[in-house]
Order: C-alpha cells, then sequence, then structure tokens
C-alpha cells in the first residue's frame, strides 16, 4: 500500500471514532449503526456495554435478497429502516442511539433514520 491510501484509511478511521467517541449504547438503549459499502447497506443494533450486537439486518438479508430492495439506494435504506425498527419491537426496544459512522447525515442513510423513526423507533 503506497501512503496516500495509508493516509485516507487513517483519515476514514479518524472520523468514525470521532462520531463514535460520544455515542454509547446499552441494553435498554442501543446504538443503531448503519454501514454502507459500494453495493450495499448494513444495520445493527448494538449494546456496547456488553458488546454484543442484538440484531442486524442488510440488503444481502434472506428477506430483501430476491425483492427489489437489495441494493444501495433510498427505497432500500428506508425498507431496511423498517425492518430494524421491527426487530427491535421484538426485543422491547423503542429508543437507540443513531450511529452514522463515517458518513454524512444524508442520502441513504438519512433515509435509514427515516424508516426506523416511521417504524416506531425514537432516535
Amino acid at each position: 500500500m503506497d501512503t496516500s491510501q495509508l493516509h485516507r484509511n487513517h483519515v476514514r478511521k479518524m472520523r468514525t471514532m470521532r462520531v463514535r467517541k460520544r455515542l454509547r449504547g446499552n441494553q435498554e438503549k442501543p446504538r443503531l449503526s448503519v454501514f454502507k459499502s459500494a453495493k450495499h447497506l448494513y444495520v445493527q443494533l448494538i449494546d456496547d456495554e456488553q458488546a454484543v450486537t442484538l440484531v442486524s439486518t442488510s440488503t444481502q438479508g434472506k428477506e430483501f435478497q430476491q425483492t427489489e430492495y437489495n441494493r444501495k439506494n433510498k427505497p432500500s435504506a428506508k425498507q431496511l429502516g423498517l425492518k430494524i425498527a421491527e426487530l427491535a419491537k421484538e426485543r422491547n426496544v423503542s429508543t437507540v442511539v443513531f450511529d452514522r459512522g463515517r458518513f454524512k447525515y444524508h442520502g441513504v442513510i438519512a433515509a435509514v433514520a427515516d424508516g426506523a423513526r416511521e417504524g416506531g423507533l425514537q432516535l
């Protein structure tokens, strides 16, 4: 790896940690973490006190695989938010701490948050 790639990775890591240092999830109010790759979206509810993932879903999951929601776009992000809200309700979770990671609160990241709000979660 050349130095520019190392620098880019370092800057990304620092941006992620700058956002996450203020966010802590627990059993009653877990952290809703969103990650987007080049083709897919991943959403998790994380309890940081016990270091466990409570529930997770993604556009690669079984429920989205054979549908039009199997790619990274706003309608898929909204459906992902609705699905994570449904899974959270099954675990008796009503409020979460939204963790956007290194990504701006814009586009598909905002659509996930909007879908989760519509599903009944308080962010």
